[in-house]
């Protein structure tokens, strides 16, 4: 029988000891703990199987098996790669808007970013920025957005109860800055904050609105207040209602304005009428009318600026 045989049948006790004590470890039997079947392959000098981290045989007589697995490196061929998880890495952390925006400011950021981050996260099959483009591609413009009702968002992918809530309340919370700001200081002095928030309030409405601003003696804000509602082309102002309001409010004076939802803001002769007749049944009950108001999409008709004609 070869010497590859002996050593694993019948190691002479002496020479595996020596053998343990030249690779500095103990002495453990390793040959006679494995399995008969594989001492037998191995005395026919048939090569065992070696499985993840066990040391292939070595055909030598200084104890094989402990110096072959004092040196022995794992087996690393067998382990199984990561399943890939089919997303794409398509923005880089720097790249992200919350990143960008602490960084940079909010100024830095899109209109779709900005809805981004208002939303958060998307739902399942459908990636919150790509919701974000589809919302301000179905209203046109932020505010078409800022003046949406819940029933809007309605069968719109990726947006649920929850983010409906989310935008609706972000929504009123710009509207309520602006009406704050207009507290701030007398109206008088600031009339493009106030056109400013009619644009947003009613500008991309797709019917006539009218609405009333109560204001003390010093032109600051009372109360706002919307009091008609139309059609695409016309609407009933009734004024005997908005003298009663304006003395409930116990207002010093007023702004009025309406909205043309053509986006045009040339007014109309009826609306020249209305005018006329606001200012007189208001001074009846000494309350001035400051100015008349008619808002379009991107421009503003200012009866008072233009001499009440």
């Amino acid at each position: 029988m070869d010497d590859y045989a002996c050593v694993e049948t019948a190691a002479d006790p002496v020479e595996t000891n020596a053998a343990a004590k030249v690779s500095g470890l103990a002495a453990p039997q390793a040959a006679a703990r494995r399995p008969a079947r594989l001492r037998l392959a191995a005395c026919a000098g048939v090569p065992e199987p070696h499985g993840p981290g066990t040391p292939a045989a070595r055909p030598d007589k200084f104890g094989a098996d402990v110096l072959a697995f004092s040196a022995a490196r794992p087996d690393t061929s067998w382990a199984t790669p990561r399943r890939p998880t089919g997303r794409k890495r398509s923005r880089g952390k720097r790249d992200m808007p919350r990143e960008r925006l602490l960084d940079f400011g909010p100024a830095t950021l899109s209109n779709a970013d900005l809805v981004a981050l208002v939303l958060g996260s998307g739902l399942p099959g459908h990636d919150v920025f790509r919701i974000a483009h589809s919302l301000l591609k179905r209203f046109g413009s932020l505010r078409a957005l800022l003046d949406a009702t819940p029933a809007d968002f309605d069968g719109l992918p990726g947006i649920g109860p929850a983010k409906t809530a989310q935008l609706l309340a972000i929504l009123e919370l710009a509207r309520r800055s602006l009406v704050e700001k207009m507290r701030e200081k007398p109206l008088i002095d600031s009339p493009e904050a106030v056109e400013d928030y009619l644009r947003l309030l009613i500008g991309s409405r797709p019917h006539e609105v009218f609405v009333c601003l109560f204001l003390d003696a010093r032109h600051r804000l009372i109360d706002f207040e919307e009091s008609s509602r139309g059609s695409l082309t016309r609407m009933a102002v009734y004024p005997r209602e908005i003298v009663r309001r304006a003395l409930a409010a116990n207002a010093a004076s007023m702004i009025v304005a309406h909205n043309h939802p053509s986006g045009a803001v040339k007014p109309s002769a009826s609306d020249r009428r209305l005018t006329q007749v606001l200012r007189d049944t208001l001074a009846l009950i000494d309350v001035q009318l400051v100015d008349h108001l008619v808002i379009g999409t991107h421009e503003t008709f200012s009866f008072a600026r233009a001499g009440w004609s």
